[in-house]
């Protein structure tokens, strides 16, 4: 009898424990692992897109409706890098708290210093990001700046619990700190090191650890490669010498794998998110793993 009783009151303290959480849905997991450093068992926290998924096309399911709609807050990469599936989302959701503008909204870009702002747009182009590159998450200094907007938003949702977000935030940015030291000092002998890489994401992970980005394989951004834009690239790499082609877990690996076989290159195939491989569980994670795979190649 007395463990029944036990077992009921354990059930009902979870379930006031959970009731409490501040629930939040975000659009990819480096938030959903950015807002659980920063909320820890105060949040509850759901991606909408996989680690080896291209965010830029996410299919807009009725499940994730239904999470909106119950959300208490809403993280956006923003800088319409998911503009062609969140706005559909949201609308159908209904839930005015987590809309622009509401108490929930976050978008994670606010105070980001934003890379390849374009002084003008030119769709002919191919896929360009009018307010800047949007992959802003793969310099692990910018993560700061993602905690820093969560924890703002965190505070304004549970003010009882202030102080406990802040020093989670603390040691979040502490552990950024030490850790970043450790990945550019892996990194430092490679500095300048110049690569071909697919698909234009990269340009916060290159300024953060000296890597030279001289070509993409798609012509333009989002625009499948070419026979002329591979054996250009095929050019390239062997007139300068160059032997590293980084691709992403959701391309393919035909167009890398031919450049790299008429080149004398090697692929490198990097994270671009947390969760992309099974060893990549949380932010620091994603940085640990694509240091350890460029070390691999380099050496």
């Amino acid at each position: 009898m007395k463990k029944s009783i036990i077992v009921i009151f354990a059930l009902l303290v979870f379930s006031i424990q959970s009731y409490s959480q501040i629930k939040i849905v975000t659009t990819i997991p480096d938030l959903k692992s950015i807002a659980e450093q920063i909320g820890g068992e105060r949040v509850d926290a759901f991606s909408i897109a996989t680690g080896y998924q291209n965010p830029h096309f996410v299919d807009p399911k009725p499940s994730y409706i239904l999470k909106l709609a119950k959300a208490d807050m809403f993280i956006t990469v923003g800088l319409d890098l998911e503009i062609g599936w969140v706005p559909p989302l949201l609308n159908s959701a209904r839930n005015a708290k987590i809309q622009k503008g509401g108490e929930g909204y976050v978008d994670a870009s606010i105070n980001i210093p934003l890379l390849q702002v374009p002084t003008s747009v030119n769709r002919g182009e191919g896929d360009i990001h009018i307010y800047g590159n949007p992959h802003y998450w793969l310099d692990p200094l910018n993560g700061k700046i993602i905690a820093q907007n969560i924890y703002n938003a965190l505070a304004r949702l549970d003010p009882e619990h202030q102080s406990e977000f802040q020093a989670r935030l603390k040691k979040f940015n502490e552990t950024i700190d030490v850790k970043i030291k450790e990945w550019e000092s892996k990194l430092a002998k490679y500095k300048n090191t110049k690569v071909i890489v697919y698909h234009n994401e990269w340009p916060y992970f290159e300024q953060r650890f000296g890597l030279k980005i001289v070509d993409f394989l798609e012509p333009k951004p989002g625009i499948p490669p070419t026979p002329s834009q591979l054996a250009k690239i095929i050019g390239i790499m062997k007139r300068e010498n160059l032997k590293i082609i980084i691709n992403s877990p959701y391309f393919t690996s035909e167009a890398t794998d031919l450049v790299a076989r008429n080149s004398g290159g090697k692929v490198v195939t990097l994270a671009t998110s947390v969760g992309a491989y099974p060893s990549i569980k949380n932010y620091f994670d994603l940085f640990d793993y694509n240091v350890y795979q460029l070390l691999s190649v380099f050496q």
